[in-house]
């Protein structure tokens, strides 16, 4: 959607060598938007099967072993971002989040923060996939911790143990408990608010 606007922007995981990979690859440079690692690698895509319930509510199965996307390393994507001047803005968040993967994105997301670049967070928690949650939910707040801007829902807020019946109220607790100046809260059918710090939304 960036690389749609004109705005520069570095895709950090490696892409598969595969039909589903060389697709992601046309498609990332058609948006206008660089790969960090041109050369494709061995492993897999990384895959999420969605189903949809009577209601239209999606559910996911994820394949995520052994896969493209997760082969980095925090030295890597410092490196692949100190090559790039100009950068400002740092995304991450949703699957690289997992306890399993933290030794990869906190190093590189403290470094990053240390370098002035702007934080963004999304949580996006996916609690289907982790078979502990409680080391997930560790992760996923170490990551908020390094973040200027966080991104969550209401279902995000709950996984946490943010239980406030109002997702107001749960946000601003979290909000609380990080750093961060910006909470953008969705809420599905009932809209998104952005949320300040100093309590104004």
């Amino acid at each position: 959607a960036l690389g749609h606007q004109g705005v520069g922007t570095l895709y950090l995981n490696p892409l598969s060598a595969d039909r589903f990979g060389r697709g992601m690859a046309d498609a990332i440079h058609a948006a206008g938007v660089t790969l960090a690692r041109e050369a494709p690698v061995h492993e897999p895509t990384s895959l999420a099967i969605v189903g949809l319930d009577a209601e239209g509510k999606a559910s996911y199965s994820f394949y995520r072993e052994g896969v493209a996307d997760r082969q980095v390393n925090a030295a890597d994507m410092n490196a692949q971002c100190a090559a790039h001047d100009s950068l400002q803005v740092i995304a991450t968040g949703c699957l690289a989040l997992v306890a399993d993967d933290s030794d990869k994105y906190l190093p590189w997301l403290k470094a990053q923060r240390a370098a002035g670049k702007l934080v963004v967070v999304d949580a996006k928690l996916r609690p289907a996939i982790v078979p502990d949650m409680a080391a997930y939910q560790a992760s996923v707040m170490n990551a908020l911790s390094q973040a200027h801007i966080v991104k969550v829902s209401d279902d995000d807020l709950v996984t946490l143990g943010f239980t406030d019946t109002d997702p107001m109220v749960a946000a601003r607790a979290l909000l609380a408990q990080t750093p961060a100046q910006w909470l953008a809260l969705t809420m599905g059918a009932k809209g998104a608010v952005l949320m300040h710090r100093d309590g104004e939304a």
